[in-house]
Protein backbone atom coordinates (compact mmCIF):
# COMPACT_ATOMS: atom_id res chain seq x y z
CA UNK A 1 0.00 0.00 0.00
CA UNK A 2 1.33 3.64 -0.53
CA UNK A 3 2.40 5.85 1.72
CA UNK A 4 1.33 9.08 2.72
CA UNK A 5 2.56 11.79 5.16
CA UNK A 6 0.69 14.38 6.19
CA UNK A 7 2.01 17.36 8.01
CA UNK A 8 -0.61 19.62 9.81
CA UNK A 9 1.03 22.69 11.94
CA UNK A 10 -2.15 25.14 11.45
CA UNK A 11 -5.34 23.45 9.87
CA UNK A 12 -7.68 25.42 8.90
CA UNK A 13 -9.46 23.07 6.47
CA UNK A 14 -11.16 19.49 6.34
CA UNK A 15 -9.42 16.85 7.51
CA UNK A 16 -8.64 15.00 4.88
CA UNK A 17 -7.94 11.38 6.19
CA UNK A 18 -10.95 9.89 4.52
CA UNK A 19 -9.71 10.88 1.44
CA UNK A 20 -6.23 9.81 1.47
CA UNK A 21 -7.68 6.28 2.43
CA UNK A 22 -10.46 6.55 0.01
CA UNK A 23 -6.97 6.98 -3.22
CA UNK A 24 -5.29 4.05 -1.64
CA UNK A 25 -3.07 5.23 1.12
CA UNK A 26 -1.87 4.34 4.87
CA UNK A 27 -1.39 7.65 5.99
CA UNK A 28 0.91 8.82 8.87
CA UNK A 29 -0.48 12.66 10.13
CA UNK A 30 2.18 14.51 12.64
CA UNK A 31 1.81 18.48 13.76
CA UNK A 32 5.29 18.88 14.06
CA UNK A 33 7.67 19.29 11.45
CA UNK A 34 10.66 17.70 13.63
CA UNK A 35 8.90 14.56 13.98
CA UNK A 36 7.78 14.23 10.35
CA UNK A 37 11.31 14.99 9.27
CA UNK A 38 12.36 11.83 11.62
CA UNK A 39 9.36 9.65 10.03
CA UNK A 40 10.54 10.28 6.32
CA UNK A 41 14.15 9.83 7.46
CA UNK A 42 13.44 6.29 8.51
CA UNK A 43 11.11 5.64 5.63
CA UNK A 44 10.16 7.71 2.23
CA UNK A 45 6.50 8.19 1.87
CA UNK A 46 5.15 8.00 -1.79
CA UNK A 47 3.20 11.41 -1.25
CA UNK A 48 3.92 14.43 1.29
CA UNK A 49 0.70 16.57 2.08
CA UNK A 50 2.01 19.67 3.98
CA UNK A 51 1.42 23.18 5.02
CA UNK A 52 3.83 26.28 3.79
CA UNK A 53 3.32 27.98 7.37
CA UNK A 54 6.19 31.06 6.98
CA UNK A 55 7.77 31.93 10.18
CA UNK A 56 9.13 35.05 9.92
CA UNK A 57 11.38 34.73 13.03
CA UNK A 58 13.52 31.88 11.66
CA UNK A 59 16.77 33.62 10.77
CA UNK A 60 17.97 30.70 8.61
CA UNK A 61 15.15 29.24 6.30
CA UNK A 62 11.32 30.21 5.94
CA UNK A 63 9.52 27.66 7.36
CA UNK A 64 9.59 23.61 8.80
CA UNK A 65 8.41 23.05 5.09
CA UNK A 66 12.17 24.22 4.33
CA UNK A 67 13.76 21.44 6.10
CA UNK A 68 11.09 18.68 5.21
CA UNK A 69 11.55 19.56 1.57
CA UNK A 70 14.99 19.48 1.86
CA UNK A 71 14.64 15.73 3.30
CA UNK A 72 12.13 15.45 0.28
CA UNK A 73 14.82 16.20 -2.15
CA UNK A 74 17.03 12.93 -1.26
CA UNK A 75 13.50 10.56 -2.38
CA UNK A 76 12.81 12.15 -5.91
CA UNK A 77 10.18 9.83 -6.28
CA UNK A 78 8.27 11.41 -3.25
CA UNK A 79 5.40 14.02 -4.58
CA UNK A 80 4.81 16.68 -2.76
CA UNK A 81 1.47 18.46 -2.40
CA UNK A 82 1.65 21.84 -0.63
CA UNK A 83 -1.23 23.79 0.81
CA UNK A 84 -0.55 27.57 0.77
CA UNK A 85 -2.50 30.87 1.74
CA UNK A 86 -2.09 33.27 -1.26
CA UNK A 87 -0.97 35.79 1.38
CA UNK A 88 2.07 33.70 1.66
CA UNK A 89 2.77 33.12 -2.03
CA UNK A 90 5.81 35.53 -2.35
CA UNK A 91 7.60 33.66 0.60
CA UNK A 92 6.27 30.52 -0.62
CA UNK A 93 7.82 31.13 -4.45
CA UNK A 94 11.06 32.29 -3.02
CA UNK A 95 11.33 28.31 -1.25
CA UNK A 96 10.12 26.51 -4.94
CA UNK A 97 12.97 28.61 -6.33
CA UNK A 98 15.26 25.88 -4.52
CA UNK A 99 12.72 22.85 -3.68
CA UNK A 100 10.36 21.82 -6.74
CA UNK A 101 7.13 20.80 -5.03
CA UNK A 102 4.57 18.46 -7.63
CA UNK A 103 1.61 20.36 -6.64
CA UNK A 104 0.29 24.00 -5.06
CA UNK A 105 -3.29 24.49 -3.41
CA UNK A 106 -4.28 27.45 -2.14
CA UNK A 107 -6.82 28.34 0.73
CA UNK A 108 -9.21 27.61 0.66
CA UNK A 109 -8.64 24.07 0.13
CA UNK A 110 -11.24 21.76 -1.12
CA UNK A 111 -11.75 17.64 -1.33
CA UNK A 112 -12.31 18.53 -4.94
CA UNK A 113 -8.90 20.39 -5.44
CA UNK A 114 -7.05 17.56 -3.75
CA UNK A 115 -8.27 14.13 -5.30
CA UNK A 116 -7.15 14.49 -8.48
CA UNK A 117 -3.56 15.08 -7.02
CA UNK A 118 -3.32 12.25 -4.82
CA UNK A 119 -3.46 9.90 -7.98
CA UNK A 120 -0.69 7.81 -8.92
CA UNK A 121 -0.38 9.06 -12.31
CA UNK A 122 0.88 12.47 -11.16
CA UNK A 123 4.37 12.79 -11.27
CA UNK A 124 6.93 15.25 -10.03
CA UNK A 125 7.90 17.61 -12.70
Amino acid sequence: MPSLLALIEIGGYPDFTPIYHEAGYHVEQFTSGRKAISALKRSPADVVVAEFNYQLHFRDRTSALESLLAVVQQHPATRTIIFVHPAEEAAFNQLTARFPVTAVLYHPITAEALRPLLSPAINPA
